[in-house]
């Protein structure tokens, strides 16, 4: 069988071959020529693209399909669908083929030799990486950075580790429904029917059906509004739901709630924890501060930070991070503990490639762009905070809108689902009037009714429909509640 291909002499071998084994390559080929049952043992990691030699590839690409058509796949079968005039040797592709099946014996060993063929394009894979990261070093433009070599090599190790191939490819239509109809399915089983991670804020999940994955999420709105707080609330309530497995790789499955990164560019890991843990506590953070506890509510503090200690919350503090330090840092993150959700707080913050000639707006929309290729690179959600311009406050109604977006129309653009924290109560509050006068009567009515509420306006989803989702705010442990409206409550005697 080692003679079938033809070979070339070793005085003419002047460089070291690529490695492969046509050898196995063949038997695994000749065991599902002769037994088609020898394919679905390698069918769920191996495809055309990690075979060596190009004829078994288009041999294993045409053979895959016919079986999955539920049609055999045999050299009879095949040969037609195959370049007749290609010649193997002396051989024509016909005699190859019955070749192959003739010296075939058995399927026993048939995952083994898809193993052998996956593991050797792997290698293959990361040589070629190792030789452009040689070669780029060497050559290496003026305007390239060794930073941005480290992070663009760790990007292709990351792609090769979780696919075995840093190629992309176009996926056929069949396989992408396959997902859709997993996805849905998903969502039946999954407790609340959500396709996505629930945030455990029932107005918002009803209306988005929870964190998609491969989505990024602007959430933004304009100084006080919450939007930090929000977000917060969102990752202590994911990370707290988590339950997952192990998958046969290692790898983490979660079942419900995820494993979640924080990227906090404004505040430090201490004052992030400080404001989870008063959300999570009831207990005023600025109390904390200030060292104005009683000895309950330290209580209720050492209880809550020891269960948070538990959850796979994972928080990033440095500051003017670039959108390639950020995608190495997720990686890495996935790749160690599992990811499940990103929040990056906020976009005004991180820098881009600070090349010459870019400016600001250049420089939001390499970072929107780039975290949307993140969060489909990762299969998980992004939730990225941002400022709004001051054009809100100009106006009467300053209900956030698409055109308030600070910097870049790309942030728009790139959005998957454009979400603005209102909250009219903290507008209402800095406009009042003169005490005692009719004014201040009406100013105090409006104040009332706007105590407490807060509004998720829901202004862009490509996957459904926009409107507005009214929460309750918990203004001194900064946390947001889904809200129970006053014709929803029991009746009252008084």
């Amino acid at each position: 069988m080692a003679d079938a291909l033809p070979r070339i002499g070793k005085e003419e071998l002047t460089y070291r071959a690529a490695p492969h084994n046509i050898e196995v390559e063949q038997a695994l080929l000749g065991a599902i020529l002769i037994n088609n049952d020898a394919y679905y043992r390698v069918s769920d990691f191996l495809l055309p693209k990690h075979f060596f030699e190009p004829l078994h590839s288009e041999i294993y690409r045409v053979a895959s399909e016919m079986v999955r058509a539920n049609k055999t796949a045999n050299p009879v079968t095949i040969k037609t669908f195959l370049p007749s005039d290609e010649k193997i040797g002396d051989m024509t592709v016909a005699q190859y083929l019955a070749r192959l099946a003739a010296e075939a014996t058995t399927i026993i060993n048939a995952g083994d030799y898809g193993h052998s063929i996956y593991d050797l394009s792997t290698r293959r894979n990361l040589i070629t990486i190792g030789e452009d990261m040689v070669n780029i070093a060497y050559d290496a433009p003026v305007d390239a950075s060794p930073i941005m070599q480290i992070e663009d090599a760790e990007r292709r190790l990351f792609e090769l580790a979780e696919s075995g191939t840093s190629d992309a490819g176009f996926n056929t239509f069949g396989n992408a429904m396959n997902t859709a109809l997993d996805m849905a399915a998903a969502a039946y089983q999954r407790d609340g029917g959500l396709s996505g991670i629930a945030t455990a804020i029932d107005n918002l999940d009803s209306r988005m059906g929870g964190l998609q994955p491969s989505d990024l999420v602007i959430l933004a709105g304009r100084p006080g509004m919450g939007k930090t707080s929000l977000a917060t609330n969102i990752a202590f309530n994911i990370a707290h739901a988590y339950r997952g497995d192990v998958e046969a790789d290692g790898s983490p499955n979660p079942l419900e709630g995820g494993v979640v990164g924080f990227f906090s560019l404004e505040m430090s890991a201490e004052q992030l924890a400080t404001r989870i843990v008063s959300e999570q506590a009831e207990v005023s953070s600025s109390k904390i501060r200030r060292g104005e506890i009683t000895e309950a509510d330290f209580a209720k503090l050492t209880a809550c930070a020891g269960e948070m200690q538990r959850i796979p919350l994972y928080i990033d503090e440095t500051g003017g991070i670039s959108i390639a330090q950020l995608a190495a840092r997720a990686r890495r993150l996935k790749r160690q503990k599992g990811l499940d959700l990103l929040i990056v707080d906020y976009i005004q913050l991180m820098q881009g490639s600070r090349r010459k000639d870019s400016n600001r707006v250049q420089e939001v929309t390499e970072i929107t762009t780039g975290l949307k290729a993140l969060a489909k690179e990762l299969e998980i959600p992004i939730i990225a905070l941002s400022q709004l311009s001051r054009q809100v406050e100009s106006r009467d109604n300053k209900r956030p809108q698409l055109s308030d977006l600070r910097e870049s129309g790309s942030i728009e653009q790139d959005a998957d689902v454009v979400l603005f924290v209102y909250r009219e109560e903290y507008y209402i509050q800095n406009e009042e009037p003169k005490e005692g006068t009719e004014e201040w009567l009406k100013w105090d009515e409006r104040l009332r009714m706007a105590r407490g509420k807060a509004e998720i306006i829901i202004a862009k989803q490509r996957h459904g429909p926009t409107g507005t989702a009214k929460l309750g705010f918990q203004a001194e442990f900064t946390r947001f509640s889904d809200l129970i409206e006053d014709d929803h409550l029991p009746e009252r005697y008084e």
